[in-house]
């Protein structure tokens, strides 16, 4: 029921739910998607590839050069279309211009990566570990490997960049472990 009964009064509202309406807190449930949910994945692990920026890239540019015409166009009267139209869309297309060359094809896996890292230290390797990051104003994909020699304990470590797109090594460093794991007995369990 809903009134009002004017003077001073506030109007009252009645609202009456079903049990229909009702949903049991135990019910609501966030769910990661499929592919980024890490308890159900099965295989080895692919890295997103670069160019996916592409897409907003092409969007951006689109719409941009859609603002602009719009911008350019239009009569000097015109009551929704002003230079702030246009601004926007010289904006747009510099932000996709942006992501089109930062939209590098990743073309390096990380098993890529670690061949061509591994026969850049001077020591055979036993544990490694890619990460994928990226470097410059471009964005180019990058490989950083870190790379421990073959011993138990490993008595070299080594850091390697290759690149993402062509296996180039950008840099590396290679130098005695100086961790020092004599406590350790070759076991990591302490009693």
């Amino acid at each position: 029921m809903t009134g009002w009964e004017g003077g001073d009064r506030a109007a009252t509202v009645d609202l009456v739910a079903t049990s229909d309406d009702l949903t049991n807190d135990a019910e609501v449930r966030d769910e990661l998607p499929t592919d980024l949910n890490v308890s159900e994945f099965v295989g080895p692990y692919v890295f997103p590839n670069n160019n996916r920026r592409r897409v907003p890239g092409y969007l951006y540019v689109l719409i941009g050069v859609a603002c602009v015409g719009l911008g350019v166009f239009a009569d000097a009267d015109a009551v929704l279309v002003n230079e702030g139209i246009l601004i926007a869309g010289l904006v747009l297309v510099a932000i996709g211009a942006y992501h089109l060359l930062a939209g590098w094809n990743l073309d390096v896996d990380e098993r890529d990566a670690l061949v061509a890292a591994t026969e850049r230290v001077a020591f055979p390797v036993g544990h490694a570990s890619a990460q994928l990051g990226w470097r410059g104003l471009a964005s180019r994909p990058t490989w950083r490997i870190l790379l421990y020699s073959a011993e138990n304990p490993p008595t070299r470590r080594g850091l390697v960049l290759v690149d993402g797109v062509d296996a180039e090594i950008i840099a590396s460093f290679t130098e005695d472990n100086p961790e020092d794991w004599s406590d350790l007995d070759g076991s990591l369990d302490r009693r």
